[in-house]
């Protein structure tokens, strides 16, 4: 069990939050980013769980009990995500109560708990327990020292939402670095990234690129950089790191792959086209700086300002 503060904007009532976790680091850094948009809107303090089998939650969701949080103060806001934590958080509320805020959509019945944060391509249904968001939650904030002459290239790699073409990519990196000699990029690969793309890219490369493989950055590697740069062009396969960009508040642009298929995914993509918060590499005209959004994009700020304000509305 940890704990964590952090500076925050309000001197209301402070907040009590149990984070359930389930070691899957996606899962974590959602709670994680909306943890941290509370506390922003809310002096208080977050202690985390490592959510037990399901086998031992079930048991301890029927028997009312939730060793793990005796002596704490009770909490106001419950955060899970991932299956492995439903029954953590359930049993939980019945021994502590509090809000129980589940992320993504659960595989049990929506009508169990009190909030349900579930991204717009899931399909969610409109119910009163129900925020649909854009993309997933993170932990990104819209940064304040973004540059137009700092950029970054994320690149992802084989998934099976779209189909992958390393000389694709790499021509059109090839034509942004080229494109932008006033620009200093970055670009860092990923796991999924296949081992002949960095081969593929044009040699010599232009002197304004950087080369940074997954494997050489670190913890908060791309946080930081996301706060340094002004556009971001991101492969569409790296859905979460897409969002990121767009919660940075960077221009961000749509590097295109062959055969998408139509997935929740891929669908989710096609609409930040259609609102014009991306820019397809096909639109770009070249050498042009990436437009940056018309608003900001911040997620888990949005859900956290709805989750104070039922809070708020309740205790009166």
């Amino acid at each position: 069990m940890l704990t964590q503060s952090i500076p925050h904007n309000r001197s209301d009532s402070p907040l009590s939050i149990w984070r359930l976790v389930d070691g899957k680091p996606g899962h974590e850094k959602q709670t994680l980013g909306l943890t941290h948009a509370l506390l922003r809107g809310r002096a208080g303090e977050c202690f985390d769980f490592a959510a037990p089998s399901r086998a031992a939650s079930l048991a301890q969701w029927m028997l009312g009990r939730f060793p793990a949080g005796v002596g704490l103060p009770a909490p106001d806001i419950l955060l899970a995500a991932g299956h492995a934590t439903h029954f953590a958080l359930l049993a939980a509320r019945r021994a502590f109560g509090g809000q129980a805020v589940v992320l993504m959509k659960p595989s049990l019945p929506l009508s169990w708990f009190d909030l349900c944060v579930i991204p717009e391509h899931d399909d969610p249904p409109a119910r009163g327990n129900v925020i649909r968001i854009q993309g997933v939650l993170n932990d990104v904030q819209t940064s304040r020292s973004a540059s137009p002459d700092r950029g970054l290239i994320l690149i992802g790699g084989v998934s099976s939402h779209y189909g992958w073409d390393d000389n694709r990519v790499a021509a059109a990196v090839a034509r942004i670095v080229e494109s932008t000699p006033g620009v200093n990029w970055q670009l860092t690969s990923s796991r999924r990234t296949p081992a002949t793309f960095l081969a593929a890219l044009p040699q010599p490369l232009p002197g304004n690129i950087e080369l940074i493989p997954h494997d050489a950055t670190g913890p908060g590697w791309l946080e930081q950089a996301l706060g340094q740069a002004g556009q971001v062009w991101v492969t569409e396969d790296s859905v979460s790191m897409l969002y990121e960009a767009l919660t940075a508040g960077a221009g961000v642009g749509l590097l295109r792959l062959p055969e998408p298929r139509d997935t929740r995914v891929s669908r989710g993509v096609r609409k930040l086209i259609d609102n014009a918060w991306v820019t397809p590499f096909e639109a770009w005209r070249g050498g042009q700086p990436l437009a940056l959004p018309e608003r900001e994009f911040n997620e888990a700020k949005r859900v956290a300002e709805q989750i104070l304000n039922r809070l708020d509305s309740h205790a009166a």
